[in-house]
Formats: structure tokens, sequence, C-alpha cells
């Protein structure tokens, strides 16, 4: 069993910018595929950034130049910085393990584990 827990959510004004962090649990995380995912009211779940155990990365087009993924994987921990934020990325993000996956894992089913989720609300 894997337990995620997400923290660095929070209200902040458009163009600004917050780091999420995931602590994952386990002895093997640098094994696992991480990825971050939101949900906006409303909306249905999509794949924000993702990372491989090897490093590859994955960025859906919304994000892309403006969020960064990375992993540390002597803290068992994944985080997504995200710069120039737009009230269009106003929702929960989870962030979702996928131990000893190969490759990057983009599609909400090849994961395995969930955090509980962190609110993002950007202001305009």
């Amino acid at each position: 069993q894997v337990q995620l827990v997400e923290s660095g959510g929070g209200l902040v004004q458009a163009g600004g910018s917050l780091r999420l962090s995931c602590a994952a649990s386990g002895r093997t995380f640098s094994t696992y595929a991480m990825g971050w995912f939101r949900q906006a009211p409303g909306k249905g779940r999509e794949s924000v950034a993702a990372i491989s155990s090897g490093g590859s990365i994955n960025y859906a087009d919304s994000v892309k130049g403006r969020f960064t993924i990375s992993r540390d994987n002597a803290k068992n921990t994944v985080y997504l910085q995200m710069n120039s934020l737009k009230p269009e990325d106003t929702a929960v993000y989870y962030c979702a393990a996928a131990p000893g996956r190969v490759g990057v894992a983009v599609q909400g089913y090849e994961y395995d584990y969930w955090g509980q989720g962190t609110q993002v609300t950007v202001s305009s």
C-alpha cells in the first residue's frame, strides 16, 4: 500500500506561482511513475504532468511552458511548480503513483494510488 500526501495548494492571484508537493510512502519510490492530475468543478479529471521513474516527462498542452514536474527520490517526493497561473487552472490537484511502471503514465487508469487532493484557486 502506498500513501500519498499532497501539500502546497492555496489561493493565488492570476500570474502568481505555487509549488505543490506530494510525499509518498514506500521504500521503492524511485521505481514509481508519478503524475499530477486536476479536476475543476463540473469537469472531468485531466492529466497535468507526469514523470517516469527514469525521468521522462509529459505535460498537458495547456500547462506547457508554465508548469514543471520534478522528483526527489531521496525525499520520496514529487513536485509541481506552477508559474503564470491562470483562473482556468483553478481545480483540485491530485498526485498519483504507479509503482513499477516503465515509462510515463498519462491516463488515470494507469495509476494505482491517489492522494486526497489539494485545492488550487486562482483569482482574476
